[in-house]
């Protein structure tokens, strides 16, 4: 079976049919920049247009940067400030014909590691990070999803911790890989202490290149692994987000279980 997922992302929005059993996409990935200013107006239209490019007339899940609370987006750290407070479920909806299930994009891509990805089999608490345009979250305990905890805003050392160790401020810092891994580093110290975790997943697009930065990480108790399905965690996790809550009408889920 397959659903279509699309991950909307600070500088692409990204689409793919997705095989639910194997996370493999069924066609090739459609992105498609996002608007400059990224409001909720500039970015239903791309939405129904990558929907339309697949076709079909199927639940869709739709990944945001921000926290998701039933449909509706609560903040926005890298996208315009109209989508606070803005019903995301209903305007997309409404922009592709189709009944869209929203959820928080780091949530989205650890829902997809968890299952078929390198959380997959793993009890206690787990983190996922997705290092990007800003630090997204998700963090499980024996399987079962916290929403939305935007560790990514956590202060370190005077500023939030996104400011200091995403993945954009490496590039435009022109940082080297090592500078940037003490960066990192520190931010999962940080983490380490608050949470005490068996494992962290390190995703985004820049887990392709994890031999260049998880060496270079000490003095962790935490196993820290790279991502395994990469940045394609997000439209994975946002498709079978949309076959829970289309599932869920007919079958009782335990809340947060995935």
């Amino acid at each position: 079976m397959s659903m279509l997922g699309i991950d909307f992302g600070g500088s692409g929005i990204k689409g793919a049919p997705v095989d639910l059993g194997t996370g493999e996409f069924m066609a090739e990935r459609l992105r498609i920049d996002t608007p400059r200013p990224a409001s909720p107006r500039a970015v239903a239209p791309v939405l129904a247009e990558i929907a339309g490019h697949f076709g079909g007339d199927g639940p869709i899940g739709v990944t945001y940067p921000g926290v998701v609370v039933d449909g509706v987006t609560l903040s926005a750290a890298n996208v315009d400030k109209e989508w606070i407070g803005t019903d995301a479920e209903a305007l997309f909806a409404e922009a592709t014909g189709r009944p869209v299930t929203v959820l928080n994009d780091a949530d989205a891509a650890g829902i997809a590691e968890m299952r078929l990805g390198a959380g997959r089999g793993r009890t206690g608490t787990v983190v996922v990070l997705t290092l990007g345009t800003g630090i997204g979250s998700a963090l499980f305990t024996d399987g079962v999803l916290v929403r939305n905890t935007e560790f990514g805003h956590l202060e370190l050392r005077g500023e939030e911790a996104e400011a200091r160790a995403a993945a954009r401020v490496r590039k435009e810092q022109d940082l080297t890989w090592e500078e940037w891994a003490h960066r990192l580093n520190a931010y999962l110290a940080h983490l380490e202490m608050l949470l005490s975790p068996k494992l962290v997943i390190l995703g985004g697009g820049v887990s392709r290149k994890a031999d260049r930065f998880v060496p270079l990480l000490e003095g962790l108790r935490t196993e820290v692994v790279p991502a395994a399905l990469h940045n394609h965690a997000g439209i994975v996790g946002a498709a079978m987000a949309a076959d829970a809550a289309h599932t869920a009408v007919t079958e009782v889920r335990p809340a947060g279980a995935w």
